[in-house]
């Protein structure tokens, strides 16, 4: 909801009247966030100067804080065209302390357990923010028990949807209570949470059903579907840690929701996970699973794409920063659900040692492998057939087809003093149809080395190489980037990613400047179409060509 003139104004009274109560005791912080696009050419767009900006205000104090968030999207940068143009200040909170007592009006993030039936959150790059409009309160009533109530209207975009989300959560150390377990590095904690979404019983899909009349005749009657004006969702979850282990059991259960997303079926949604962790001086494993079934739950029934979305299902695949490693990657497939299974081991060969060498030698592993659900297959044709009934039953067990598989094996090694060294091959599985709606299997080999080199002084020379090869979508792709330090001010840099199939260039040249709480990037070339994702969440960016500005404060 944009805030006008009178609300700007009234914004800031509000915050002057907090500074002026609390300037003996208050601090003001903030962020400024500002990247600009100049398209090469006019791109169809209003303006010669695209720009998504951002400013975080916020005042603090012993007893209370003040936030507020001006964003400047008029002109948005692209892929953010259809939903994000405006400006205005989205966002306002305003929250008291004292003891144990924590109550907040206004904009809330929060998230209860992994964040398996709430999470609201906001990532930028993902174009996400479901921050509540409401308030919350959490309370510690005892030593070892937390409790959280929120509840509120879900921002999407400019707007707030007409569904309410309530919501609450306790939280049990149990650790605090038992002398032993804290004496011997354990830690156990239990935790239960519950939401509620209630939504208006509107924008449900007619159907037509052929029928007989009283005198045998077919006949054909149109219904429209009713869908309950309120969804539950329960999570219960139990972590216990000691010394280097960290195990955590959670599972959720959903009410029946028929939505945009599950072709409008009647049956409860799952979702469980289990997660354990190891790790020691020189060693750590990860081994993870998960399965859902039925878990998209969202502030509005209708949505499709990244809105709306209450809760988040965590992807359980490796987060990649080397870019021909992270051309294909992977959304979580909320409806009609998925298993995922992830593991992680890292051992570092120790100092002195043959292999280890002078500095020693880093190795991970790492694999992630995700499939369906085992279910009977589902076109067009059936899914109009299942809609308003409990669809197809499906099994427990994963299914036949595989979603996503990512197995990739990592050297890191100093050489001397001045060089390290970067090595990784992976091998990945993506089914292009799944997640993008049309490409079938892509089957592909990538293989990256990455140096750094210390020259004179401070001066800091990085170089990448990569290559990815596959016989589906576009082919091959080469990648390699030189970036140059100097006196940790200073980065210079020069990319270049070619696809030999299409004889595509996607050159880019940069630099960038930090200098205390500032730090200013300026570029010109050409990105490439994609997808852009973060933890399973995935947002397509179209092609750009031109000059980029970003700009980054913080004080």
């Amino acid at each position: 909801m944009r805030i006008g003139r009178r609300g700007i104004l009234a914004v800031g009274a509000m915050l002057g009247a907090f500074l002026s109560m609390q300037a003996w005791d208050g601090r003001l912080t903030g962020a400024v966030q500002s990247d600009v696009l100049v398209p090469a050419s006019s791109m169809g767009c209003e303006s010669p100067l695209l720009t998504n900006t951002y400013a975080d205000l916020t005042l603090r104090s012993t007893y209370f804080e003040a936030g507020t968030r001006l964003e400047f999207l008029q002109y948005p940068l692209p892929g953010f065209e259809n939903d994000f143009r405006g400006w205005g200040l989205p966002h306002l909170h305003l929250t008291g302390r004292y003891g144990k007592v924590e109550l907040t009006v206004g904009d809330v993030y929060d998230q209860f357990g992994s964040g398996l039936i709430l999470r609201t959150y906001e990532s930028r790059p993902l174009g996400i923010d479901n921050a509540l409009r409401g308030g919350r309160l959490v309370v510690e009533p005892l030593p070892g028990v937390a409790l959280k109530v929120l509840g509120g209207a879900q921002r999407r975009y400019w707007q707030h949807n007409k569904g309410y989300v309530l919501g609450g959560d306790v939280s049990l150390s149990i650790d605090s209570w038992i002398s032993s377990m804290s004496a011997h590095d354990s830690q156990l904690t239990l935790g239960f949470s519950g939401v509620n979404k209630h939504e208006p019983a509107t924008g449900a899909p007619t159907m037509l059903c052929t029928e007989t009349d009283g005198e045998g005749f077919p006949q054909l009657n149109l219904y429209t579907l009713h869908v309950p004006e309120n969804v539950q969702a329960g999570d219960m979850r139990a972590q216990f840690r000691h010394g280097g282990w960290n195990v955590l059991a959670e599972y959720a259960l959903k009410s029946h929701d028929p939505s945009a997303d599950n072709g409008w079926v009647y049956r409860h949604g799952h979702a469980m996970l289990l997660s354990t962790s190891w790790s020691k001086t020189g060693m750590s494993a990860l081994v993870q699973v998960k399965r859902s079934e039925d878990m998209a739950f969202r502030s509005h029934r209708n949505m499709v794409g990244l809105s709306s979305f209450i809760n988040h299902l965590p992807a359980f695949t490796m987060q990649h920063t080397y870019a021909l490693a992270a051309l294909y990657p992977y959304a979580t497939q909320y409806a009609p659900g998925e298993w995922a299974f992830q593991t992680e081991l890292a051992y570092t060969l120790p100092k002195g040692s043959r292999l280890g060498g002078r500095y020693g030698t880093a190795l991970a592993l790492h694999a992630s492998h995700i499939r369906s659900l085992r279910s009977q297959q589902v076109n067009e044709s059936t899914a109009q057939q299942m809609m308003g009934t409990a669809g197809e039953p499906t099994a427990f067990w994963p299914g036949d087809k595989v979603y996503y598989q990512d197995i990739n094996v990592q050297l890191s090694k100093r050489i001397n003093r001045g060089t390290k060294i970067n090595l990784m091959y992976m091998n990945q599985l993506y089914d292009k149809t799944i997640v993008e709606g049309e490409g079938g299997m892509i089957h592909s080999h990538i293989f990256v080395a990455e140096g750094r080199f210390t020259l004179a002084g401070s001066m800091v020379l990085r170089g990448e190489g990569q290559y990815l090869h596959t016989r589906q979508d576009q082919g091959d792709w080469w990648y390699a980037l030189a970036e140059l330090s100097l006196k940790n001010a200073w980065m210079l840099s020069v990319s270049d990613m070619y696809n030999p199939q299409g004889k595509d260039h996607f050159a880019r040249a940069g630099v960038t400047w930090t200098g205390g709480s500032h730090r200013v990037q300026a570029a010109y070339g050409r990105t490439r179409a994609g997808f852009n994702c973060a933890g399973g969440v995935c947002r397509y960016v179209p092609e750009s060509k031109g000059w980029s500005l970003s700009y980054n404060y913080v004080f």
